[in-house]
Parts: structure tokens; sequence; C-alpha cells
């Protein structure tokens, strides 16, 4: 289903309201070190601490009354996304994730009553088990940048972005692809001079690699800090969806999202996740190119584990 401006405006009807209107605002002594004005858009003051229940919920109100169980992977964000929306409904869910997963992540999504199976050494391995379970068993996979409702849902937050003065660079972290698209949706619709930077990490470089070749390219791995955008089979769907919305895709190295972990922690006083510390981090590193703009990025994530907050300062 193609995706218009016009279902993303509808979208804010149906979202519970605790995810919209997030904070946004610019902080003046990052601006200043930057060169430039950051407008930053907090997501993370929420019950799942993310951007995802905003895709999430709308998916949910969407569905069938009678629809169950559903199944899922999440890294963890878009589980309890998933979690939170289906208990309010009543909706069984099932959750795949890999063994590696983020232990306070499993946690929560537990605690919103989600049944966990956890399969695969990393997310694409518990997507995979995950598709085959719900074949196997008859029951309806939503797929995480290729359900068309979950992009719609992301895709309210660039209308509130647009609120504020007009923007020259959105940073868009990419994993899936549906907080990309559904922004830049916006952005190319509301503002097209905005140009829409997605951001991967450079040690999970599939997405980037996909859309600069026009082809799905995996990677063997995925082994990034950030497994929010740990992606090494992207979502062919997503890919598509990029073209005519998307400008550029940029890399940060793991040591650029560690400093955007420790800038967000020490100059914004908010605890980031790697995954959501990446559109800090790329303002960081490409400050240069981005000298004298409007920039708009988000803080999507602060779920973190007790060895992130070792990166935030070795004394915690």
């Amino acid at each position: 289903m193609p995706i218009s401006l016009e279902h993303i405006q509808n979208a804010l009807q149906h979202i519970d309201p605790l995810f919209l209107n997030s904070p946004q605002y610019e902080i003046d002594s990052l601006n200043e070190t930057l060169g430039f004005k950051l407008l930053l858009k907090n997501e993370c003051l929420n019950p799942i601490r993310s951007f995802k229940g905003r895709g999430s919920d709308y998916l949910l109100s969407q569905l069938k009354a009678d629809q169950g169980p559903l199944v899922c992977a999440s890294a963890g964000n878009f589980g309890q996304g998933m979690a939170y929306a289906a208990r309010k409904r009543g909706v069984e869910l099932i959750v795949f994730v890999s063994k590696h997963a983020n232990p306070l992540k499993c946690q929560k999504m537990r605690g919103f009553g989600a049944t966990l199976r956890i399969e695969g050494d990393d997310f694409d391995g518990a997507k995979a088990a995950a598709k085959g379970y719900a074949l196997e068993n008859g029951l309806k996979f939503i797929e995480d940048g290729k359900e068309p409702d979950i992009t719609i849902g992301a895709g309210t937050m660039a209308l509130e972005m647009l609120k504020d003065a007009p923007l020259d660079v959105a940073l868009i972290p990419l994993g899936n692809g549906a907080l990309l698209n559904g922004v830049a949706t916006v952005f190319k619709a509301l503002s097209p001079a905005t140009k829409v930077i997605g951001i991967c990490a450079e040690a999970a470089p599939a997405m980037a690699l996909s859309w600069q070749k026009k082809a799905v390219i995996s990677t063997e791995t995925a082994e990034t800090l950030a497994d929010g955008i740990a992606v090494r089979l992207p979502v062919p769907e997503a890919l598509e969806m990029m073209e005519g919305l998307v400008d550029e895709v940029w890399l940060v190295s793991e040591g650029d999202i560690v400093e955007g972990m420790k800038v967000g922690f020490g100059e914004v006083g908010v605890g980031l996740e790697p995954a959501g510390a990446v559109g800090l981090a790329t303002a960081i590193r490409y400050q240069n190119q981005l000298k004298n703009q409007h920039v708009v990025t988000i803080l999507c994530g602060s779920n973190l584990s007790e060895a992130h907050y070792h990166l935030l300062s070795p004394n915690l």
C-alpha cells in the first residue's frame, strides 16, 4: 500500500496520545559547539522509552478486534511497543528475540504481557524463526519495516517537527526503515527542501549498501552496539520505499556512537541507548558538513543495558 501524507495525518486520531507531541528543543551550548542549530526530538519520555509506540499503537488500532495471537521479532523496542499496544487491546503477542537481546528490553516486554521466545544469534536470526513459527501455526506475523501502518505511525513525529522553524537537514536513524520512510514521507510532502539523511552503523551497513546499489545486499554480521539498527538482511519493501524519499545515507562508527551517548548524557541530560544516540553521533561526526544549517534529529530510545551505563562512565 502506498503511504501518503494524508495517511499519516489521519493516524494522529488513532495513536494513544501519550506517544504524541514529544518534547523538541535545542541546547544552546550544543549549538555553539557544533556550529549549527540542532533541534532534538525526544522520543524517550513514554512507557516504552522509545518512538516505537507510535507505529505499534497505530498498527494495532487498524487490526480486527479478534485478531491474534500475533507474532513479531524485535531487538527490544519494537517488541515493547507491540506488547504495550497488544495488552491495551487484550491481544496475545509472541515476540521472538535473539540470544543476545538486551535483558532490560526483554524484562519490559514480559512486563507488558508478551510471551518471549529466544531464537537465533542476532535479530535477523530471531526474525527468521518468528516467520517460520507464524507460518507453521497459521498466525499473523508482523514485520517492522514492511507493515505500512507501522511506517505511517512513525511518520507522525515529522508533523510535530515541522511546527518549528524551517529545517534544512533531518538526520534519521535507519534500521528496518519504518522510522526513516515515515518521517521522509512527511518532509517530502510539506518541506521538500529539507535533505533527509538516513543513518546506519558502519558495523551494520546492509541498509546503506542496499540503498546505494538499489538492490538487497545482506552482510554476514551486524555487530554494532546499536542493536536497534543492527540489520544484516534488509526489508525489500522498505528499500523500495526509500527511493525518492531519502537523499543520502551516512555511516557512524562505534566510537561515534559512544561519543553521541556521552554527549547525550552530559550535555543534553538524557541517557540514550546506542541506537537512540546515532542521530546525535552523526551531528557531531559530520558537523563540518552541517555548518550554519538548521538540523533535526531524534533521540529515539533510552533502554540501556548495564553494559551501556559503563560506556557512559566506568564508575556508574
